[in-house]
């Protein structure tokens, strides 16, 4: 991940999540230190760049520069990856998008249902492995897909927008379920997502990739 010679430093957002319906407020408060974390060593590690980049030391042959380098994606992908997930929470959600919005018509066109689609993201989302389970929107095509995306950086589709993002990390749960309660974990977070805030990422498409009839 390449990066300007100076760089602004980043500064956690605040959510407003207490009395979630299955995620408790103390799971909450430790998964917030756990972003902010993400927030703390993207900036660091821009700085550690900048300084190497301003002493001539930003090259391919320079292990330390290679290494903070990569581990920048981690990092600064950890960071807005929550952010989308904490923001497409809220207290008393719902666990469908309403039937005439646009995210409901993207999801139809795509899985037929909504119903369709939400069974299609759990079985993801349930997969053995810690990662993301998300629904994205390609841009161009505006039909969407449930991808898994693990280590925050592997496996994300280009170009393509995150709509509802659902963390799937051990941390996003483990101290309101058992390890091997992923699935209660899940249905929890179908009674609080927003919708409003799903509804509003998503694109007019420019529908100019060909895809099959």
């Amino acid at each position: 991940m390449a990066l300007p010679v100076t760089s602004k430093a980043y500064k956690p957002r605040e959510f407003k999540l207490s009395g979630l319906k299955g995620i408790s407020d103390q799971t909450l408060e430790m998964h917030f230190g756990l972003y902010k974390g993400y927030v703390t060593n993207t900036n660091l590690l821009t700085e550690q760049l900048c300084e190497m980049f301003e002493k001539g030391q930003a090259s391919a042959t320079n292990p330390a520069y290679a290494e903070i380098t990569r581990r920048l994606g981690f990092e600064y992908s950890g960071m807005i990856l929550h952010e989308y997930y904490f923001e497409n929470m809220k207290k008393d959600g719902t666990g469908l998008p309403n039937a005439s919005s646009k995210t409901a018509a993207a999801i139809n066109a795509t899985f037929g249902s909504l119903d369709n689609w939400m069974k299609d993201f759990k079985a993801v989302g349930a997969m053995r492995g810690v990662g993301w389970a998300i629904l994205y929107q390609d841009p161009v095509s505006g039909r969407v897909t449930n991808q898994w995306v693990t280590l925050h950086q592997d496996g994300v589709p280009v170009s393509f927008k995150p709509l509802l993002v659902m963390d799937v990390w051990e941390h996003a749960f483990l101290l309101d379920y058992k390890p091997a309660e992923r699935g209660k974990y899940i249905e929890a977070f179908f009674q609080n997502i927003d919708w409003d805030v799903v509804e509003k990422r998503v694109v007019e498409a420019a529908a100019v990739r060909p895809v099959g009839a």
